[in-house]
């Protein structure tokens, strides 16, 4: 794959997925509480996501190592992901969001700032390596469910 095949493929990953993330929300709120919603519908966004890429894209992924293809495409996209979360919790939504979610799960009379700096990254990491690890399933799952045509194989 080409540089601007990988780039390619890492905007449509983050396109649907971040499209469908809404509309996942919004269904998923009656089964479960805000923030188990929140993370169901992030996970199965970005799955969701990958396998169709991973589909659209299979001709481009099997012209080379697959494992290099896909985790190409996986690692920047995870990046994408942690740079736009960075800035989501930076932000005055994505901190009142943050600390609502909190306060509704901790007792926080004793933390400090430091604790709530740890604890964001430490959940900024965790939403990055679960991008990353589905983003590489849905990629490889997609790519071999459409198997290449005898001429891309000559």
């Amino acid at each position: 794959m080409k540089f601007s095949d990988v780039i390619l493929a890492m905007a449509s990953l983050l396109l649907i997925s971040w499209s469908l993330y809404p509309v996942l929300a919004i269904a998923s709120v009656p089964l479960n509480s805000n923030t188990a919603s929140d993370v169901l519908s992030y996970i199965i966004c970005i799955l969701v996501g990958a396998l169709i890429v991973g589909y659209v894209l299979a001709p481009k992924i099997h012209e080379e190592s697959k494992v290099k293809a896909i985790g190409s495409v996986a690692v920047l996209s995870a990046f994408v992901m942690m740079a736009f979360l960075m800035v989501w919790y930076a932000s005055p939504q994505g901190n009142r969001w943050f600390m609502d979610g909190l306060n509704s799960t901790f007792n926080r009379t004793t933390w400090t700032d430091y604790d709530l700096t740890v604890y964001s990254a430490l959940l900024e990491t965790m939403d990055t390596v679960i991008a990353l690890v589905l983003s590489f399933m849905g990629l490889y799952v997609g790519s071999m469910l459409r198997k290449p045509s005898a001429k891309t194989k000559e």
